[in-house]
């Protein structure tokens, strides 16, 4: 059910979201057009809104960034997590709803009024957003919210995608359902003596690699990388960052190391997907630096999770390690999940020309230690 409704939202059908108390049919914002925006409208005799993460809203002035309107209950000061909804005004065309959506297009543009303050989004209409993010679209819903009789309705229908909102709001728990399902011996050009371990998600989503290099001695220390994935920088050799570097350079340090391994974790431009970061890298050259691009598009950050990668070392049988990184969240994230790092080995390269301001960011407003 799930994974039918993550395609139907990527082919910019509508899907029913249904929870105990409450249904809604959602669009992801960024397929919105003249046919499927009447669609929608005909469900209903009512407004249809749009649900935003709260950091977009924040980013087109339509919510504050501190406690009020949006704020999910108990969230500290200058919180921005959650998503927020708004009523759109009938008159509102596609284009202008996908505007909202897309800070490539919406640069510069005053975002249309649109009445009252926004509120909080829960049920159905937080798990559109959610599901925008598992489909790798742009976290943005148009929602019609149904009563329950119009909600029986739609469940008849064939023409909608049907899934329960607690199953996307849990989606990330499935993710950590591990099963080791292939190995190989691969040679590579830094680690003759390697083989890849491929890890399959309990929920069928996309596999993660663990490459283990020479013999690593399971009642030592590890030497280990979490290296997410990165097509530009791993397979075109971006200069745009230093993801392509560090690939290979932790899979030199390990060979020479005499053991260890690189769990390659499919989570691609800090979890947002290729089509996102591509965007994030349109608004880094109109002058945003990575963290604020990011946040433009209405991602966190740093949407990456790291329980996966804590369970695939204890599939391995690597309960303490010594972790390859700059970053502290990463030491902090497997700690929290069980894994011990005994100790975090730097893992700097220089700046090439292209990617000071990246790895400046990195430095100033990410914690990373460059």
């Amino acid at each position: 059910m799930l994974d039918t409704a993550i395609v139907a939202l990527r082919r910019g059908e509508p899907v029913l979201l249904a929870g105990r108390d409450h249904a809604v049919v959602a669009l992801a914002a960024e397929f919105v057009d003249a046919d499927n925006l009447t669609r929608l409208r005909a469900l209903a005799d009512r407004p249809l809104r749009m649900v935003l993460t709260r950091r977009r809203a924040v980013a087109l002035g339509l919510a504050r960034r501190d406690i009020g309107p949006g704020a999910l209950p108990g969230a500290s000061q200058g919180a921005l997590s959650g998503a927020v909804s708004l009523a759109l005004a009938p008159e509102l065309s596609a284009a202008v709803i996908r505007n909202l959506a897309d800070p490539a297009t919406s640069l510069g543009v005053e975002p249309p009024g649109l009445g009252p303050e926004p509120e909080i989004a829960e049920g159905g209409e937080l798990a559109a957003v959610a599901l925008a993010k598992l489909a790798a679209l742009l976290p943005a819903a148009l929602v019609m919210p149904l009563m329950p009789a119009e909600a029986a309705l739609a469940r008849r229908r064939t023409d909608f995608a049907v899934v329960d909102s607690e199953e996307v709001l849990t989606r990330r728990a499935a993710t950590a359902r591990l099963h080791r399902v292939a190995e190989a011996r691969v040679p590579l050009a830094e680690a003759e003596d390697a083989r890849l371990v491929a890890f399959r998600p309990g929920d069928g989503g996309s596999e993660h690699l663990a490459i283990l290099i020479g013999t690593p001695d399971p009642g030592g220390a590890v030497l280990v990388r979490l290296h997410s994935e990165c097509f530009t920088g791993d397979l075109l050799a971006s200069l745009r960052c230093d993801c392509g570097d560090q690939l290979r350079g932790a899979i030199a340090a390990i060979a020479a190391a005499g053991g260890g391994a690189l769990l390659y974790l499919a989570q691609e431009g800090r979890g947002i997907g290729l089509v996102n970061k591509l965007r994030a890298y349109q608004l880094q050259d109109a002058g945003f630096d990575t963290v604020d691009a990011n946040e433009q598009l209405g991602f966190d950050a740093d949407e990456r999770v790291y329980l996966p990668a804590a369970e695939m070392l204890r599939q391995l049988g690597f309960p303490a390690i010594r972790l390859l990184t700059n970053n502290p969240d990463k030491v902090a994230a497997l700690e929290r999940y069980g894994i011990r790092v005994v100790e975090r080995v730097p893992h700097v390269y220089p700046a090439n020309g292209h990617n000071e301001r990246y790895l400046r960011t990195k430095a100033t407003r990410s914690g990373h230690l460059l």
